[in-house]
């Protein structure tokens, strides 16, 4: 199953990621894994960068779903362009959508996916309303 990413979404972070050898699989290209633990590295340093630690005693973001969508393999050596956009904001949760391309030709997708965030009360496990300074990314 594919699933797509919408064409309105806002481009909020773009990284280069260097390959790593140990990245590769026994076929010789980028285990499927890697391409999870790449949107985690850019969806972490874009939030990071938005000053929203991680705090296990109060709020912050958490993944409720995530995909990736294989379109054609990266092999050692390669530099990855990852994309993170957002979309769809609601009371409590976003959508992140991610691009990956060869940092040489950005335009020829090799991967995207993306992942639902919510915005949660840690102690109480419950969900809750996107502070202000989150939601004004989406304008």
């Amino acid at each position: 199953m594919k699933i797509d990413i919408p064409q309105e979404k806002k481009l909020v972070h773009s990284m280069t990621i260097p390959m790593r050898w140990g990245d590769m699989d026994a076929m010789g290209h980028m285990n499927n894994t890697v391409y999870f633990r790449y949107m985690e590295t850019a969806r972490i340093e874009w939030i990071v960068s938005l000053g929203i630690a991680p705090n296990p005693q109060g709020e912050g973001i958490v993944i409720v779903n995530a995909f990736c969508n294989f379109i054609r393999q990266f092999e050692y050596p390669a530099d990855i362009l990852v994309r993170t956009y957002v979309s769809h904001p609601g009371r409590s949760s976003f959508d992140t959508w991610v691009t990956m391309a060869h940092a040489n030709a950005p335009d020829v997708l090799c991967a995207t996916g993306g992942a639902t965030m919510v915005w949660l009360d840690f102690p109480k496990q419950r969900s809750m309303a996107l502070p202000e300074r989150l939601r004004r990314i989406f304008d």
